[in-house]
């Protein structure tokens, strides 16, 4: 999603706000009923649909298989078989998603170089997201399955609190560097970087039920309002207000894809 708003409406009873920092994963043969609550001629709604070949997916799996393979107890990397899939996504993410677009749109010599290299690291952040809800999963289901799961399991039980990399390396029986190689190669991230950003994931989940801001900040361990928002703006691209008031805005017609 570029800009704008989207309310999709699929199978199982699936509903859900389309924002600009979400992806939107159909598998082939699926469709989805769409509401434009906020679109109009003068500002209409954009997104960025792209058709992606499976061998081109399994390309990339490929590659992350060979350069960062998953602990053996996770299996390889793979895509999920759901018919539909909702990915949130960073700031970093949203970018590279507009400069796919001002690549598509320029008539340079080497625009589908640059092209296939955007829509590889699209991809890869979109495994790299799948890999660790997929791991979320694990470590709410079944902690034992790996001294990474129940490190995440660990960290999401205590988010709130104040959580040093010494405190993991216990939990994970884990040097400092087999521990951040094994974030690294799953999450793609750091320990640290990772708490943070699950802090605002769920601080994200809260705000979307509807919780206040400032409740939301000492929910997920932060103790500073003001700073809050600022990691909240740098990862999802819009205030935490901004972002509250998304989830509110009305539905007023539909379309098909």
């Amino acid at each position: 999603m570029i800009s704008g708003k989207k309310v999709l409406h699929g199978k199982n009873h699936f509903n859900s706000p389309f924002l600009p920092h979400e992806s939107f994963v159909m598998a082939p043969g699926e469709s989805v009923d769409i509401d434009f609550p906020e679109a109009t001629e003068m500002s209409p709604t954009s997104c960025l649909a792209l058709g992606i070949s499976r061998d081109k997916l399994r390309q990339v799996c490929d590659q992350l298989n060979q350069k960062n393979p998953l602990p053996k107890e996770l299996g390889e990397w793979n895509p999920q078989h759901d018919h539909v899939l909702h990915l949130f996504h960073t700031e970093a993410t949203q970018q590279l998603l507009v400069r796919i677009v001002d690549s598509f749109m320029s008539h340079d010599s080497d625009r589908d170089l640059v092209l296939n290299l955007g829509v590889t690291e699209l991809l890869t952040r979109m495994l790299r997201q799948q890999g660790r809800n997929f791991l979320l999963h694990c470590a709410r289901h079944d902690p034992t399955l790996s001294a990474l799961t129940d490190t995440v399991r660990y960290i999401d039980a205590h988010l709130t609190e104040s959580l040093d990399i010494d405190r993991l390396c216990r939990v994970a029986c884990m040097s400092r560097s087999k521990l951040y190689q094994q974030f690294r190669h799953v999450m793609g991230s750091g320990p640290m970087e990772y708490i943070q950003q699950r802090r605002l994931e769920k601080a994200r989940e809260l705000i979307a039920a509807g919780q206040s801001v400032t409740q939301t900040c000492y929910d997920v361990g932060y103790v500073s309002p003001s700073h809050f928002c600022r990691r909240f703006q740098q990862q999802y691209g819009v205030s935490p207000r901004e972002y509250a008031l998304q989830q509110k805005a009305p539905v007023v017609s539909t379309a098909t894809d």
